[in-house]
């Protein structure tokens, strides 16, 4: 890649139960392939220097799921952590978590509250798990914390503006995605970042997540670059009819 690269890529990861059903396979089997997987697009991109890549990994809808399955998704999340800890650190890669963590069981919470603690001496890419994360709760929890401001006396109404709204959000001190990638063919972001993706370019592919691989995520980037960016204003050949 030797054009600048997008500042922040988010991946909607989906794809692996029918990935597994294609094939005559338990949906937990998707789900462990989906996670080799996210091991080696993290790799990648943290090798080619990606400043910011988000994973929706589990969202407050999943939790709707039987409860076999995400009791299996919570204790991959867990085994994925712990096996990707010597990866994450080796790779300058700093982790963080997006999304209602007092939800996620505490031991799947106290193993990537350690990671993530370990990992903020890091320098490189910033790799966000969007875990237990819904768009819509993250707005509303970024308005509650700006109500408690109010309340306090630290900020007043006529303080709340975009740049107060957006420090309030999981995302603090991330630049908003350049790019979605969705897997799986389904057009739609359902309920991820929904604030920060106001001039996100989309990206759908009909590839599950399971057999998405670098070759893709280059493909994704190399469309991206082919992109006008206006963010509203016009391009430069308009005549003012």
């Amino acid at each position: 890649m030797h054009r600048s690269l997008p500042q922040h890529i988010a991946i909607i990861l989906d794809g692996n139960g029918r990935w597994a059903k294609n094939r005559n396979l338990p949906r937990i089997q998707g789900h462990v392939i989906g996670a080799q997987r996210v091991k080696e697009i993290v790799t990648y991109c943290a090798k080619i220097g990606l400043p910011a890549l988000t994973l929706f990994a589990f969202s407050t809808e999943n939790w709707r799921r039987s409860k076999t399955e995400v009791a299996f998704l919570m204790r991959l999340l867990r085994r994925y952590i712990r096996g990707e800890r010597e990866n994450i650190l080796n790779n300058n890669i700093v982790l963080r978590i997006l999304g209602n963590q007092q939800s996620l069981p505490p031991i799947v919470a106290d193993e990537l509250a350690d990671i993530v603690h370990v990992s903020q001496k890091n320098s490189g890419m910033k790799l966000n798990f969007a875990l237990a994360y819904g768009g819509r709760d993250e707005i509303i929890r970024a308005a509650r914390k700006l109500a408690s401001s109010c309340q306090e006396g630290s900020l007043t109404p006529a303080g709340i503006n975009e740049e107060t709204f957006a420090e309030a959000l999981d995302t603090v001190e991330l630049p908003d995605p350049d790019l979605l990638i969705r897997t799986s063919g389904e057009k739609r972001i359902s309920n991820f970042l929904l604030w920060q993706m106001a001039y996100t370019e989309m990206y759908y592919t009909d590839t599950l997540w399971p057999d998405f691989s670098v070759d893709h995520l280059e493909k994704a980037i190399e469309d991206f670059f082919r992109r006008d960016r206006r963010f509203g204003k016009v391009g430069e050949d308009f005549d003012g009819k």
